[in-house]
């Protein structure tokens, strides 16, 4: 009688572990099989990190005048690129830029202080990121803009072209080179000449007056 309460007191306890022992490791088994809770760290989220950074923006035809401050950061758990641009002249644009998983494209919103929206889309090609939409011109024509960003020399190169034909022929609207800030930098006024994307944008829906001339004034193409 004794031994029969000895086994049957054991295997009551065998049973008491093994039970706890499941409790135990089950939510660790299940943590194990489950996907990533953390936002956006799949490797293409960081295709557009290379344009993070408190940059000074020359235009490439004049090298040693800066024409503007953009500061591009990672916000909203790193899923976001945003992008504040603040022009010398004092006008001001924000863009907002972010992959889309669920169409695998790329997505940008740029907006102005002068009221212009611009939103574009595209995918990373080799070590650019080529995006591409459709805006209006004044008369109401549609017009498509392609803007390329790659890393060059330490800093991100963004040219942009612009087509009235459909894509068939493409006119340079601006190319731009971003260098990390210069604390202290002596800014250079721009003065009256100024084809930064903020003041070509601006340019579209208003008459251009003499803060948007620029040296391209005969370009019927650029409204």
């Amino acid at each position: 009688m004794a031994m029969k309460r000895a086994v049957l007191i054991w295997a009551a306890s065998a049973l008491l572990i093994a039970h706890a022992t499941r409790a135990r490791c089950a939510p660790l088994a299940a943590a194990a099989d489950a996907p990533s809770s953390v936002p956006c760290s799949a490797g293409v989220y960081r295709q557009f990190d290379f344009w993070v950074g408190d940059w000074d923006v020359f235009d490439v035809d004049r090298p040693t005048v800066v024409i503007a401050r953009a500061r591009v950061e990672l916000i909203l758990h790193g899923c976001v690129l945003h992008e504040v641009y603040e022009a010398m002249d004092g006008h001001k644009g924000e863009s907002f830029s972010i992959y889309d998983a669920t169409r695998d494209v790329w997505h940008q919103s740029w907006v102005t202080d002068h009221g212009q929206l611009l939103t574009i889309e595209g995918r990373l090609h080799g070590e650019s990121m080529i995006l591409q939409g459709v805006d209006q011109l004044p008369d109401g024509k549609a017009r498509q803009v392609r803007g390329d960003w790659r890393p060059e020399d330490h800093g991100v190169r963004e040219v942009a072209a612009r087509s009235t034909d459909g894509g068939a022929t493409w006119i340079p609207w601006f190319d731009l080179r971003f260098q990390p800030h210069k604390l202290g930098c002596g800014f250079r006024r721009v003065g009256s000449r100024c084809r930064s994307r903020l003041c070509a944008i601006s340019a579209r829906s208003s008459p251009r007056g003499p803060a948007w001339r620029d040296n391209r004034d005969n370009d019927p193409n650029y409204a």
